[in-house]
């Protein structure tokens, strides 16, 4: 991606790095215009920025790694799927009359690999984000992520799932046409597969939106990416009657992916590239494609009895805890 795209969409905490990168190009440059050697203070400066690329990453709040986790230039479900895999055919509809473009899925060849990916679809701009419903899937959606996973389930494909989501959608439409039943489903239904099930946070996790494609053998999180039962939004209007106290939510909810991995409720946390996944997506990439691999591989050589045990298990140890006298 461009460094002026990127420059467009900065984070607050982003421009001091910004703006020294910006120097540093602008001093080569004019370096290069004048044919003056300047490699030993452009080198000092680069490593000024990698300095402030670790300080800024390394102590981001909660709120800021929500913010991060909803940049609009961070890879989605899509861009995973182009990068990471040799042919990809998407799948449409649930057979019910309805096919919902915030969840897409198909059958791909990943790594030599026949596979079944699917996940939360956002927009890039706001016209497709309208076209998307900004990532929040109808129950139409997750009835087609079944459809799609019975399928892999019939002919022997591995699952992988990318989540990114708000939240499933909340319109009364979505309530009709029985949303909390399509989720509900979908959670019973994917304790019962056969195949190897990977299910990835690449964005933002949220509620049962997030859960209805996320019960897996494996549970991923990428780095900079949140996972939660609300939003922080929603959290601190329901608390405190004011969405504005949102980042005192954000803390409490342990929505980052260290406190989860700490709580168990993920199972690894897959490295972002220095400036997060948003500023260098094919990176991003490959170190998530080199995870779920890994992970593939394990759980290949297990039988379908010991992962949908291994399955079972991980999610009924959730919630469990020891209080010291």
């Amino acid at each position: 991606m461009p460094k002026t795209e990127r420059r467009t969409f900065l984070l607050d905490f982003e421009k001091p790095l910004s703006e020294l990168e910006s120097r540093i190009d602008q001093i080569r440059e004019l370096a290069e215009e004048n044919n003056v050697d300047v490699s030993e203070q452009i080198k000092q400066l680069e490593d000024r920025a990698d300095l402030l690329r670790n300080e800024i990453f390394s102590a981001l709040t909660p709120a800021q790694r929500l913010q991060l986790a909803r940049h609009p230039r961070r890879p989605s479900t899509l861009d995973y799927v182009q990068m990471m895999t040799d042919e990809w055919f998407e799948l449409h509809g649930d057979r019910g009359g309805s096919d919902d473009p915030a969840l897409i899925g198909g059958i791909a060849r990943f790594d030599g690999q026949p596979v079944m990916m699917l996940g939360h679809q956002k927009g890039r701009d706001t016209k497709d984000n309208v076209a998307r419903n900004f990532g929040m899937p109808a129950p139409g959606g997750y009835r087609k992520a079944m459809r799609l996973m019975d399928h892999a389930n019939r002919f022997g494909m591995p699952i992988l799932t990318f989540i990114d989501t708000p939240g499933a959608w909340a319109g009364l439409e979505a309530e009709k046409l029985g949303q909390g039943e399509a989720i509900a489903y979908n959670l019973r239904e994917m304790f019962s597969l056969d195949v190897p099930i990977i299910c990835t946070v690449i964005g933002e996790g949220g509620s049962g939106g997030a859960l209805g494609i996320g019960v897996g053998d494996r549970v991923l999180m990428l780095q900079h990416s949140v996972y939660t039962v609300a939003t922080p939004e929603a959290c601190a209007a329901i608390l405190w009657k004011d969405a504005g106290k949102s980042e005192q939510a954000a803390a409490a909810l342990k929505i980052t992916a260290e406190d989860l991995k700490k709580l168990s409720i993920i199972d690894e946390i897959v490295p972002e590239p220095p400036s997060c996944a948003h500023s260098d997506p094919i990176n991003a990439a490959q170190l998530l494609k080199q995870t779920i691999q890994a992970n593939l591989q394990t759980l290949l050589q297990m039988t379908p009895e010991q992962r949908k045990d291994l399955r079972y298990q991980r999610f009924r140890k959730i919630g469990v805890f020891l209080e010291s006298a």
